[in-house]
């Protein structure tokens, strides 16, 4: 019997990978046998995921700390990996921000903030893999995490800078899929609705949030634990070997009206 999704001994980097849908999503890449590169600021917080995942699927792990807005950092983070494992065959570029505010009240700093996080670190991480790992294997999956509000506008939270550096993680994961084509390198990107995460479990639960779930989305509900993780499996396996330049809405319907 053929096991289509098998990540068995490949070797997966995900960043933002301390609390959330980077830790879910790694988990999955771990049950389908993939090692686990778990990066991230806080080095308590990843020392403490990439042993819980070590615990419970038996895949190595790797916990190393990186600041995504740092070039120096993220060339040393790949380094490090490619010491380690001599391979990087996924990324899940999963780290971001987002500010909350009326876009007439938006700071410089916020916005370039935003824009240094979510789009530039995004580059530099796939840059750093490309480059050093993958361009040279001629193999490699990378899945750029942008979201929903890549994708449309919304009037429930002003977010501007969000969905300007989203908006550019999409056309960036479109030019590097068309780039990066010759070397097997498979670039997409999973554009998630809201989720249910620790930090968005009070918000979401609101009356507000609710009834703009019943009314904007035609599941008329958020997104629970887990139901990110099949895109994500998918689109690092074998089976997706065809799969390129492409944006999977993970939204509940959301962005189909």
């Amino acid at each position: 019997m053929k096991n289509y999704f098998d990540l068995k001994d490949q070797v997966a980097i995900v960043t933002g990978c301390s609390t959330g849908l980077g830790v879910q999503m790694a988990k999955a890449l771990a049950n389908q046998g993939a090692n686990i590169v778990v990066v991230a600021r806080r080095q308590e917080l990843i020392e403490q995921v990439a042993k819980e995942i070590a615990d419970e699927f038996g895949v190595k792990t790797l916990p190393v700390k990186c600041d995504i807005t740092d070039t120096e950092t993220v060339n040393a983070m790949v380094d490090k990996v490619m010491e380690e494992f001599g391979r990087v065959d996924i990324l899940i570029n999963n780290a971001g921000t987002g500010a909350v505010a009326p876009a007439e009240d938006i700071t410089d700093d916020q916005f370039a903030n935003e824009m240094n996080i979510d789009l530039f670190g995004s580059f530099k991480v796939a840059r750093a893999v490309a480059k050093k790992a993958m361009i040279p294997a001629k193999y490699g999956r990378i899945i750029n995490i942008a979201s929903m509000y890549g994708l449309v506008g919304n009037k429930i939270a002003g977010s501007a800078p969000y969905h300007a550096a989203k908006g550019g993680v999409v056309n960036m994961t479109r030019a590097l899929a068309a780039e990066w084509g010759k070397y097997d390198i498979n670039v997409n990107a999973i554009c998630p609705g809201y989720f249910y995460t620790p930090l968005t479990k009070e918000t979401l639960d609101s009356d507000f949030f609710q009834q703009n779930a019943k009314t904007m989305i035609p599941k008329e509900r958020y997104g629970n634990e887990g139901e990110l993780d099949a895109a994500a499996v998918f689109l690092a396996s074998q089976a997706a070997s065809y799969v390129t330049g492409v944006m999977l809405p993970v939204d509940g319907g959301y962005t189909c009206m």
